[in-house]
């Protein structure tokens, strides 16, 4: 590895961690071979790893510790020296990173978008009155109810294929999971409907991989600026920055969705309570933002929920979860 060699000097040995899902394990490898594209004599290996929120199949992430479960082991294995870089799903990625950690690299977006996953209905408006509807994010549930309320949503976890098998088993009549996913993996043809952004408001981070590093590797940081994509990167950063402000985490339906259009980007946020019934939204856009501006942008979306009463129903499933509620959260400029 390369932690002392100068970031002009291209180089000879790289390790990524990574969860050992086939997912996961795709994105990896997409993030190898753009490696080797770079960089034609650098060995890159990847790291397979299970971490715990694979392990734990049986609750809901909102009750066993949140998304941080799917990244804390890939950060032990930077900080210890046995890898150099994650490849993370960065819907998967806390808010916050632990001290000595950066998100230095976002790769160009896949498809944002909900995809509705069925062997026998090809939409949510054909499924009959009680139909059973598997999902793992509370944010789609929300959009369910709100929605389908005449819908049966029912817990889904898992790996993909886990997912999938469970549909086929007859266990759900549908699933809703994340299109970016079944695409990378070629199970295209497994999508019956993409849920446009006013049927279901995608996560924050949804459809774009983040690479994390070790924050002391500016020599890394540099090898990696080639894959970066600057548009996907002021996107993601405005949603995060709206579930940052809010304290977004599995335990709150939120959803933060940015989209660039004559190089202007428009900020799309919501939050909800679990069952549908309450859905707050807001809206704003910048032109032509560059980070600070995309930032920007998160703060007055997430302003404007908070002054919805956003907070409320944050403070309220943190409340009941156990969690930390964040501070309320300086007035937008």
């Amino acid at each position: 590895m390369n932690s002392e060699t100068h970031s002009t000097t291209p180089p000879t040995s790289l390790v990524i961690a990574s969860r050992e899902s086939r997912l996961a394990m795709w994105q990896a490898e997409h993030v190898r071979c753009a490696l080797h594209k770079l960089y034609p004599s650098c060995d890159v290996k990847i790291l397979g790893m299970t971490t715990r929120g694979d392990q734990i199949l049986d609750r809901t992430l909102s009750k066993v510790g949140g998304k941080g479960l799917f990244v804390k082991e890939l950060e032990a294995a930077l900080a210890d020296g046995r890898a150099d870089l994650a490849v993370h799903s960065l819907k998967d990625v806390p808010m916050e990173l632990p001290e000595g950690f950066a998100l230095s690299t976002i790769l160009e977006r896949e498809d944002p978008r909900d995809a509705f996953v069925s062997s026998q209905f090809a939409s949510l408006a054909e499924l009959p009155h009680g139909s059973v509807v598997g999902t793992s994010s509370l944010r789609r549930e929300a959009m369910l109810r709100m929605h389908f309320p005449h819908l049966d949503v029912r817990p889904l976890r898992g790996n993909l294929d886990t997912r999938l098998g469970k549909l086929d088993r007859g266990d759900y009549a549908a699933i809703i999971l994340a299109a970016a996913g079944l695409k990378r993996l070629g199970l295209e043809a497994r999508i019956r409907a993409l849920l446009e952004a006013e049927e279901s408001l995608p996560a924050a981070g949804q459809g774009a991989l983040g690479i994390e590093i070790r924050a002391d590797r500016a020599d890394l940081a540099a090898w990696l600026t080639p894959l970066h994509h600057a548009e996907t990167a002021a996107a993601v950063e405005a949603e995060r920055m709206v579930s940052r402000a809010l304290g977004g985490s599995c335990e709150v339906p939120l959803a933060a969705y940015a989209t660039w259009q004559d190089g202007t980007l428009r900020l799309r946020g919501c939050v909800a309570t679990p069952d549908g019934q309450r859905v707050l939204t807001a809206e704003g856009t910048a032109a032509a933002p560059d980070v600070e501006g995309a930032l920007d942008l998160g703060r007055r979306v997430s302003a404007d929920l908070e002054a919805q009463g956003a907070m409320d129903i944050v403070r309220a499933l943190s409340t009941a979860s156990g969690a930390r509620v964040p501070p309320a959260a300086a007035p937008a400029a």
